[in-house]
């Protein structure tokens, strides 16, 4: 099954971390491209601009916002190759999806892992 952690991109990174994938829209502040040691940006991955602000990290909207960010993820021709590629990496290979939101429970990178798993579960 998927091997797939979620981190937040200010936490250290460690080895055991595998491909580190950033999955906001936005650079996170203070970081550094260096100190990120990122595989890849994957910002088409990340919630539309819209659906971001709608948001903001509102703990009362944050089932409205899983249930548009996972039609948006279903629905965008233009980023399911790179969501196909990201879960079949998660195969063979431990990868974390970083995110910058301070709630390690309502986040954007929560809503992408759980799609990802359910993308491979029904895929086999």
């Amino acid at each position: 099954m998927a091997n797939i952690s979620i981190k937040r991109i200010y936490d250290p990174y460690e080895e055991s971390d595998g491909y580190r994938i950033l999955v906001d829209r936005l650079w996170p502040r203070g970081v550094s491209k260096e100190k990120a040691n990122l595989y890849c940006w994957a910002k088409d991955l990340a919630p539309s601009h819209e659906l971001r602000k709608e948001f903001h990290h509102n703990i009362e909207l944050f089932d409205e916002f899983r249930k548009r960010y996972k039609a948006e993820l279903r629905s965008n021709e233009s980023i399911k190759s790179e969501f196909k590629r990201l879960s079949e990496l998660s195969l063979t290979n431990n990868i974390t999806l970083l995110y910058a939101a301070k709630d390690p429970n309502y986040n954007n990178a929560l809503v992408l892992k759980d799609e990802i798993v359910q993308y491979l579960t029904t895929k086999k």
